[in-house]
């Protein structure tokens, strides 16, 4: 009889609290479910009684939480920040809305959801809407068109592509997908053989970033994430489309989310001939992000993403509209590269985070030129053959202590082992490197002025310590009203660095007969300082911003011959460069559904320091190459529900730049590239879209020697069976 009665008051106890639990339903604006928002319970706007991250159906459970009224606070990445107060504990649904970039809810920029505004850094975003619209063949063709980004594809489709950010070099650029870096070690990356099917949105953030994110992160922080399935009903993706210079691709995906599991399985095919000799181009992706919620506390995620692509390489031969030399008919390359990682995320105790994550990043890269060609200068058989892979863990714990206060802090190692060399030198050279990072940092926010403090120490086996500090202040001078709307001051300091590649440190005799290997090559550092403003006008419909930079590059590696009879030489560190200006931006929210994103970077650069310059361009006093003096973008997006459609344009001056084979070119001239895209549904099940990329039809080089893609266009379906 005592069991019975226990047994009934434990049921009657279970129910009661299962009736008081407090249930949010996040969802956007087309009324999807939001999937991983940051959902906040709080007391007296200051005190932090509970944090959890929605699932894949947009639900966030808060087990009893004591008598209100609370505080739902809402931080939803590629969303506005939003706040709802809740009198009693019940079931309530939280709609979040489209917003200009400074009130956007970012993560790059701080590795906890926090508004653009807040986050201490310059972040730019483009969320699944955009990327719909846009259908981007690579990473390229999307974050060319963020403020202070300058892209550079040396040929068409498939074509090395680098990225340029307030003045340093391309390897300056720290790229993550899924939580997994996919640079090189070193900091080379290819942005034009980086699809983004199936990304749930890609953040930019520009300034140095090495206190949270270790090397390469010297200038910007590139991010990217997998969409995350969210509809019960399973929902089966396919399409198609094609244009000019025999173009195609094919699609398909199928997502969706059950109980505690969800899915999102997907791949997809393009290729294209491209314009003119050998520039064809083909990739083939696929991928899955498949997550599991272990308890209401406890959840599991795997993603992974495998790109295998081949391209022409045509070469240098168009030098500003001067054909100086034929293209290269037989030269190619190939990547095939796979990612992969697994996160286990826990939200326990309350206002605690933990996030584990295993990650690991194969490369292989092989480019083959078997016979050179005669009528080329300089173009000699090769075989470049690199094999790389970067493995490890890491661990990042968040605490909200009060609404004001939040610490981030966290541990990371990482084996990176690769055999890298041209085989038409002698065989592959062998490097190992293993790291192993601490990093925290405090937000802080009193009044009017926020404070983000951080650092970081590395621990290296081949280059030994380093330490990074970090601050950023952002205070509110005035809140405004209708017309000024806000005035927002921000200043920061930061160090950062970029480890040696591979080859640099451990290439060498032999195999390579030219090159002695230099085990004590340091890092690559720099000091930057930054000072801004953002005024909102109209209560944040507009919003102005004005930003000054200031870089200071040194321990800059350099090739330096110390056997010019032999043509041997090492690589140390020598160089010192500087490079400092302006960013000036306008974003509006036009519309609910319609938003502007516009900006201006002024950018001057000089070499200060360079004992072994390969010709006058490197002299001391000369401006980096690739950098242009003056820049803009322009984005306009239309997110609707039957239609939407998007208008951006780059604008990038002359900039210095060498053909490196002796006919005395020495800059590219400017261009203005316009790009065009939109769709339109045709009924619930059926949607058409058209894009067309360099649509003024502008012949120029991004890089002096490679002619870009002309006025291409791809039109095509897209169906969707089941998804409700």
């Amino acid at each position: 009889m005592r069991v019975l009665v226990a047994v009934f008051l434990g049921l009657i106890l279970s129910g009661a609290a299962s009736a008081a639990d407090l249930r949010v339903k996040v969802l956007d604006p087309q009324s999807a479910a939001v999937a991983g928002a940051q959902v906040s319970v709080l007391r007296g706007q200051r005190k932090v009684i509970a944090t959890q991250n929605t699932s894949a159906e947009g639900i966030a459970t808060f087990h009893p939480v004591g008598a209100g009224p609370f505080q739902i606070q809402v931080l939803a990445p590629g969303f506005a920040a939003e706040t709802m107060e809740v009198s009693s504990q019940a079931e309530l649904t939280v709609s979040v809305h489209l917003a200009t970039a400074s009130e956007t809810v970012v993560v790059s920029a701080t590795r906890t959801p926090v508004p653009g505004e807040a986050a201490g850094s310059d972040v730019d975003a483009l969320g699944a809407g955009q990327l719909t619209t846009m259908q981007p063949t690579a990473a390229s063709d999307a974050v060319r068109f963020l403020p202070g980004a300058i892209v550079n594809d040396a040929g068409q489709r498939g074509g090395l592509t680098s990225l340029f950010v307030r003045g340093g070099e391309s390897r300056y650029n720290k790229v993550i997908v899924d939580g997994v870096t996919i640079n090189e070690p070193g900091g080379t990356f290819d942005f034009g053989t980086l699809p983004l099917d199936q990304a749930d949105r890609v953040e930019f953030v520009r300034g140095a970033q090495s206190t949270l994110y270790g090397s390469d992160a010297m200038t910007s922080v590139v991010q990217a994430w997998t969409r995350t399935g969210s509809t019960r009903v399973p929902e089966f993706t396919f399409g198609a489309d094609g244009g000019n210079f025999t173009t195609a691709k094919g699609y398909a995906s199928l997502a969706g989310a059950r109980g505690r599991f969800d899915y999102n399985l997907f791949g997809s095919e393009f290729n294209t001939n491209g314009a003119g000799i050998n520039n064809a181009y083909s990739d083939s992706l696929e991928g899955a992000n498949v997550g599991a919620a272990l308890n209401d506390r406890t959840s599991l995620r795997i993603r992974f993403r495998h790109s295998n692509s081949h391209a022409g390489v045509a070469g240098e031969w168009d030098f500003n509209n001067s054909p100086l030399q034929p293209p290269d008919p037989s030269d190619w390359s190939q990547l095939n590269d796979l990612l992969g990682s697994a996160e286990l995320a826990v939200t326990a105790p309350s206002r605690w985070q933990h996030r584990f994550t295993g990650f690991d990043y194969v490369y292989r890269y092989n480019e083959l030129n078997l016979n050179g060609d005669p009528a080329r200068v300089f173009d000699f058989p090769s075989h470049e053959v690199d094999h790389i892979n970067r493995a490890g863990f890491e661990y990042q714990g968040d605490y909200s202590e009060r609404s004001w206060a939040h610490t981030t802090f966290g541990y990371r190692v990482e084996n990176e082992n690769g055999f890298v060399g041209n085989l038409a030198f002698g065989s592959q050279t062998h490097g190992q490197r293993l790291g192993s990072d601490l990093y925290a940092q405090q937000q802080v926010t009193w009044r009017s002025l926020t404070a983000i403090a951080g650092g970081r120490f590395v621990h290296n086996s081949a280059f030994g310590n380093i330490g990074l500090p970090r601050i950023a202040l952002t205070w509110q001078a005035l809140s405004g009203g209708e017309l000024f709307s806000g005035t927002r001051l921000r200043f920061s300091y930061a160090t950062a660095f970029k480890e040696p590649r591979l080859e640099e440190t451990f290439n060498g005799i032999p195999p390579n007969p030219f090159n002695i290997p230099n085990p004590g090559l340091k890092p690559e550092h720099t000091r930057a300082f930054e000072a801004g403003l953002q005024q909102d006008f109209l209560r944040s419909k507009y919003v102005f911003t004005a930003t000054y930079f200031n870089n200071l590059f040194h321990d800059q590696i350099n090739y330096v011959t110390v056997d010019p009879v032999n043509f041997v030489g090492e690589y140390t560190n020598v160089n010192q460069a500087l490079a400092h200006g302006a960013e000036l931006g306008l974003q509006a929210r036009l519309r609910s559904r319609l938003l502007l994103n516009t900006a201006y970077t002024y950018t001057s650069t000089q070499i200060l320091e360079n004992p072994a310059p390969i010709n006058s361009l490197y002299n001391p006093g000369q401006p980096l190459l690739r950098r242009p003096r003056h820049s803009a973008t322009v984005l306009l997006s239309y997110l609707g529900t039957r239609w939407g459609g998007n208008i951006s344009g780059s604008f990038v001056d002359r900039r210095p730049d060498s053909d490196f084979l002796g006919f005395g070119i020495d800059h590219a001239a400017g261009y203005v590239r316009a790009d065009l895209g939109g769709w339109y549904a045709l009924n619930p099940r059926v949607t058409a879209y058209v894009n067309v990329e360099n649509a003024l039809d502008r012949r120029y080089n991004e890089v002096v020697g490679y002619p870009a893609l002309p006025i291409n266009f791809r039109a095509g379906l897209r169906f969707r069976i089941g998804g409700e």
